[in-house]
């Protein structure tokens, strides 16, 4: 069996949960409680070029603002 997260010749989607972080979703699955669509549905190629440009801060909203709050 293959996972399904590599698959090349299929479409996915682009989702981003509360703490912004992302995900790399096939278009056969539900989308999960907590996480909204925000690109695609497209090729996957182009879901990791969105993913790569938009999410350039790999830590999690609240630890953030955990960190601001110490400043």
């Amino acid at each position: 069996m293959t996972n399904p997260f590599d698959a090349v010749d299929r479409q996915f989607y682009v989702l981003i949960n509360d703490e912004g972080q992302y995900s790399l979703w096939p278009d056969f699955a539900n989308v999960p409680p907590g996480w909204t669509v925000v690109f695609g549905l497209s090729d996957r190629a182009s879901c990791i070029d969105h993913i790569n440009e938009n999410w350039v801060d790999m830590r999690p909203r609240s630890l953030v603002a955990q960190m601001d709050q110490k400043r």
